[in-house]
């Protein structure tokens, strides 16, 4: 960035009197005779004032200062920083979309709500589940929209069940959200491989399970193989499996939750399928579950009567709207057109080359890192940093905060739990083999370089080491220098 551009905040900027325009007529001086007095405020509201010139030189510099997939190689795990397609971002911008308004008359969307249903229905299928709701906006809501789903099944059957199990490698969501929906949280333990544990799944099951969560392929990119015995000993007992699907772009086209035991899921339509996925949004997470738990799922539905889709909601027995309107359209746009694009065979192929690139990555870091695991990683894997944090006082932290200097967004550091000085890749299937290879020569070349310099980076940035607990907590909301 140019050190003779200003970079303050606008507020700082600001100077009386500037404007990016005036608006002829009646509204150019004063437009409070056109609104009534109980909308109107008692004194301007103190924004800055600045001309166009200067606000778009802000943002473009500002931008110019983040990371991001269009400039940056993100080895993200469980976040899936996949590339968005630009087209996708002009249709869904297209003004037949983009115009439409939540609140109009069924009458009046009928193309959105044909595309919705279309939506809800190819989840559906790709799921191996019978039907979806799209109403979630995240897969955290995704999760705890299925379990109050489950709560309602089992209290309509009359049967009071308490507990939910769940692999000590899950996200952290999903024991917050199994208490939320009034449920308590049993952990299950792994076993050194990664998997379920299937002796202690075994001694924590019993009559009160109401549900077993899992992330399958799981967070160290392994798929479960004992899934279907599992899913079959929690349906003995009267329980549902439920599949968490933040990394349903492992096994798309290829292997289908339905199939293998899941009774109902969340898709992170964000992730699996292509969205700005940047600083925590926007996501979309909606549900696929069995026929049997179809009536509890939130209302409005979209469906078809007589040639003509309506939202419908007189479904007696569902858990009533879990957010406003409809869901979150534009996520869910960029996702039916990926999925339209791709279609079944091009889907099935998003997963191989997922899992190619993945597996490629982690053999050409293999015996310069300890790898979580074993050796059949799907999309994703885990190394473990704690040999370097021993010997040398290298932690998984100070390499994801090298890796800044030579231009690569870190990968997921201390995740899952069970692996220590984690370090979580997952490439995708959107990158070529050059870039994982100079991203795997970058790496190998840090954990090399002298301890102190990884210690005290980032060098190159104008933050390099805040106190991320203090720095969430107390947000300093004005510029500093770099």
């Amino acid at each position: 960035m140019n050190k003779n551009q200003s970079t303050g905040l606008l507020f700082e900027l600001s100077r009386a009197g500037r404007r990016c325009h005036q608006i002829d007529g009646v509204l150019r001086n004063d437009a409070s005779h056109a609104i009534p007095q109980r909308f109107l405020a008692d004194a301007p509201v103190p924004l800055p004032e600045l001309g166009e010139l200067d606000i778009v030189r802000h943002y473009t510099n500002l931008s110019s200062r983040n990371m991001a997939i269009d400039t940056h190689f993100y080895p993200l795990g469980s976040c899936t920083m996949k590339y968005n397609p630009k087209r996708h971002e002009r249709m869904v911008s297209d003004h037949h979309f983009a115009d439409l308004h939540p609140l109009q008359p069924a009458s009046t969307c009928q193309g959105m709500l044909s595309v919705l249903h279309e939506m809800e229905m190819m989840l559906a299928e790709i799921a191996g589940l019978h039907a979806c709701s799209l109403q979630p906006s995240a897969g955290a809501q995704g999760e705890l929209t299925a379990l109050l789903v489950a709560a309602a099944y089992f209290r309509h059957r009359g049967e009071h069940r308490t507990k939910v199990l769940i692999p000590d490698s899950a996200h952290g969501t999903n024991p917050a959200s199994a208490v939320l929906a009034g449920f308590e949280a049993v952990t299950v333990k792994s076993t050194p491989d990664g998997m379920v544990d299937i002796e202690d799944f075994t001694r924590k099951l019993d009559d009160s399970i109401a549900v077993f969560m899992i992330t399958n392929p799981n967070t160290l990119g392994l798929f479960e193989g004992q899934i279907t015995r599992i899913a079959d000993m929690v349906h003995a007992r009267g329980g549902l499996v439920y599949l968490d699907g933040a990394n349903m772009n492992a096994i798309l086209g290829i292997a289908r939750p339905g199939d293998f035991g899941a009774d109902m899921m969340h898709y992170n339509v964000h992730k699996t399928f292509t969205g700005p996925h940047g600083a925590g949004g926007p996501g979309s997470g909606p549900i696929a579950v069995r026929s049997m738990l179809e009536p509890f799922l939130p209302v409005p539905r979209v469906v078809k009567r007589d040639g003509h889709y309506i939202l419908a909601d007189e479904r007696p027995l569902s858990i009533g709207r879990v957010r406003s309107f409809h869901g979150n359209i534009g996520v869910l746009l960029r996702g039916y057109f990926y999925i339209r694009t791709l279609g079944p065979e091009g889907l099935a192929n998003v997963s191989r080359h997922a899992v190619l690139n993945a597996r490629y990555l982690r053999s050409l870091l293999l015996g310069k890192l300890d790898m979580a695991g074993s050796d059949n990683c799907l999309h994703e894997f885990v190394a473990s940093l704690k040999n370097l944090r021993r010997e040398r006082r290298v932690s998984a932290m100070d390499v994801a905060k090298r890796l800044l200097d030579y231009g690569y967004h870190a990968p997921t550091v201390y995740f899952p739990l069970v692996v220590p000085e984690a370090l979580m890749m997952e490439p995708t299937e959107t990158e070529g083999p050059e870039t994982l290879e100079a991203f795997a020569e970058t790496l190998i070349k840090i954990l090399g370089e002298d301890p102190e310099m990884l210690r005290t980076a980032p060098h190159t940035l104008s933050i390099s080491r805040p106190d991320e607990v203090k720095a969430t907590k107390e947000p300093v909301l004005r510029w500093i220098a770099g």
